[in-house]
């Protein structure tokens, strides 16, 4: 391994962070890691569940494990989307304005229930996702460094529900759900003491700027190219398939290749292996794909899984394949 010592210390942190929030939101460790994985890659989350499985105390509970700049937005139908990006008031020379910023001005947006409201506020959303600003009459605002999204939503059947536009649903890296806890998961929350008041309790576990290394490190974990290529093979399946009416994008190659980067980097590997794509496999497809016809979650990680099938996983030379 070639990381620098402080690198190797930050990653080590990254671990405490996971089983700190592992002590918050019993039992899903592995959605905690992939929603850290999809953060070092710079990407946004999309949180699909029902209500109350925890997704607003588990994204709290990153935030306050990092001391990021935390704001929650709860989405309703009557939200405008000066609601969400701020405003602009007449200033007291008259040729001049001023501008109030939304509570989208900071690092870790929570977006509720995102899907609740309407396809025109949905629209304001979009812009601070890909560009990392916004426009509030003519004027562009920078959105502060990192920013990240993670928004829950609600299954589309739920009554009051919008779907959300193609082109923002590709702006989020990943799609995970937390899904029920098993009984003796349960036994263990009941059991246990307030999760909101532990949550809030909790200390940083690490800096943002210590964060933020990693994730300028993430983008020199080194990728084979027979990798790249079973990246694209996969993709291309996606686009020629019958079943599917929109395939990945060129886009969604270039997040699934930082996804794997990242896995790679938390694992403590400078490169990547065929198993860190794996990995972030279903999370980075399941929102992408769209189909001919409606398929339920379980359905769709099932077609995912016989998609890879299809194709020979590349092998790799020794632990360092580029030696």
């Amino acid at each position: 391994m070639t990381f620098s010592d402080q690198t190797a210390q930050s990653i080590d942190k990254l671990h405490q962070l996971i089983d700190a929030a592992d002590q918050i939101i019993i039992g899903k460790k592995e959605v905690t890691r992939l929603t850290i994985v999809a953060m070092l890659a710079g990407g946004h989350v999309l949180f699909e569940d029902i209500p109350g499985v925890g997704k607003t105390l588990l994204i709290r509970t990153i935030a306050k494990c990092l001391d990021a700049d935390f704001s929650r937005i709860q989405f309703t139908p009557d939200l405008i989307p000066s609601d969400i990006i701020g405003y602009t008031v007449p200033h007291a020379e008259k040729a001049l304005v001023d501008f109030r910023k939304g509570p989208i001005f900071n690092q870790l947006l929570l977006a509720d229930e995102i899907n609740r409201t309407s396809p025109r506020t949905q629209a304001a959303m979009l812009e601070a996702m890909s560009e990392k600003q916004v426009t509030v009459d003519g004027m562009t605002y920078n959105l502060p460094e990192p920013f990240f999204v993670l928004a829950t939503q609600n299954p589309i059947e739920y009554e009051g529900t919008y779907p959300l536009p193609e082109a923002q649903l590709d702006r989020f890296l990943f799609q995970l759900s937390l899904g029920y806890p098993t009984a003796d998961q349960e036994v263990t929350m009941l059991s246990s003491p307030d999760q909101q008041k532990a949550a809030e309790q909790l200390e940083p576990v690490m800096t943002l700027d210590e964060f933020l290394s990693l994730k300028d490190a993430v983008q020199h974990v080194y990728v084979e190219e027979r990798l790249l290529h079973y990246i694209i093979s996969l993709a291309t399946l996606t686009r020629e398939h019958s079943a599917i009416r929109l395939g990945v994008s060129p886009r969604g190659n270039q997040y699934f290749l930082s996804a794997a980067r990242a896995n790679a980097l938390i694992e403590g590997r400078d490169f990547v292996t065929p198993q860190d794509i794996l990995t972030v496999l279903k999370p980075v497809y399941r929102h992408r794909l769209l189909f001919e016809n409606d398929l339920s979650k379980t359905e769709i990680d099932t077609f995912i899984d016989d998609l890879a099938d299809n194709l020979v996983v590349p092998t790799i030379r020794g632990k360092r394949p580029w030696d």
